[in-house]
Formats: C-alpha cells, sequence, structure tokens
C-alpha cells in the first residue's frame, strides 16, 4: 500500500483503477491498493464512467484524466451566466425590488420540480458584486435595497464590537 499523491488522484492511480476494475477487483480492494478510502474509488468510476443501455463506456484512465481536468478549469461560468431563462427571473424580480434572499425562496415555491430553477442568495449577491465577470447587469445592483454596488465587508474579531462610537 502506498501513501495518496495527494487530494486529487493522479493518472497513475486512475490506470491501477482501470487494471483493478479489469481484473474484476472491488472498490474496497481497489482503495486499499491505493491507499484511498473505497468511497472515493466508487466516485470516480461513477463519475467517468456511463454503464447503461448501447451507449455503455467502461472507466479508462486517460478518458477519466482529461474529465478531471476539464471540471477543474476555472474560473468556471456561473449558474446564471448560463441559465438564460433563470437569469432573467432574477433581473426582473431585482427590477421589482426583490431581495436575493426572496428570489431565492421564491425559485423553489414556482419551480418545485426544476432544479435548473435555483439559485442561492449568495450567489445572487456574487454575480451583482464580482465586477468584470457575473451574469446579472451592473445597474441591477442599485436595485439592492442598500442600493450598494459593492459589498461591505463585515467587521471581525476586537473591532466587531465597537459599532458605536
Amino acid at each position: 500500500m502506498r501513501e495518496p499523491s495527494g487530494r486529487y488522484l493522479d493518472v497513475a492511480e486512475r490506470e491501477e483503477i482501470m487494471t483493478g476494475l479489469a481484473a474484476g477487483e472491488s472498490m474496497r480492494a481497489i482503495g486499499r491498493r491505493l491507499g484511498r478510502d473505497a468511497g472515493t474509488i466508487s466516485r470516480e468510476v461513477a463519475r467517468n464512467s456511463v454503464s447503461n443501455g448501447p451507449r455503455s463506456r467502461p472507466y479508462r484512465a486517460a478518458a477519466a484524466q482529461r474529465f478531471a481536468e476539464a471540471r477543474a478549469c476555472r474560473p468556471k461560468p456561473s449558474k446564471l451566466e448560463q441559465n438564460p431563462r433563470l437569469r432573467e427571473y432574477v433581473q426582473a424580480t431585482l427590477l421589482q425590488g426583490w431581495s436575493p434572499d426572496q428570489i431565492s425562496r421564491r425559485l423553489i415555491e414556482e419551480f418545485p420540480a426544476d432544479a435548473e430553477m435555483r439559485v442561492s442568495h449568495e450567489t445572487i449577491y456574487r454575480e451583482l458584486y464580482v465586477q468584470g465577470r457575473g451574469g446579472l447587469r451592473r445597474e441591477l445592483s442599485v436595485c439592492l435595497r442598500t442600493g450598494r454596488a459593492v459589498r461591505k465587508p463585515r467587521r471581525r474579531g476586537r473591532h466587531a464590537q465597537r459599532t458605536h462610537h
């Protein structure tokens, strides 16, 4: 058993997983050999292989490495950038004076079966405040109740108690 190479699986570990699966080994046995938890191996295999119907694709180390590298690319496009319907709903409700928290809760009520129409209030704030990025129009920040275009940092530590001078 060797020490794990770090937080993420490397190509050699993925090749070991592929070899172990081809030999009929269990996830636990592969994990023990690699010094990894069986759950890590199981998630890796589930994430990078498809075994349903005629489009079955077994686990392949090289392909798994490419998929992992693609998923790791930064910056990732935000949910509001990727989903025009969600972005338009959020923009329209901000213009009506709704808070990001109200919008987030209302989406769950209005679209109970549609997971694509979900966004946290934090994501909405981040989209408004992160300049040069974000899927929401910058001028929508004036629709927030504070009217701020920049997020006000919370005081931390010793200075948190001194709110009145």
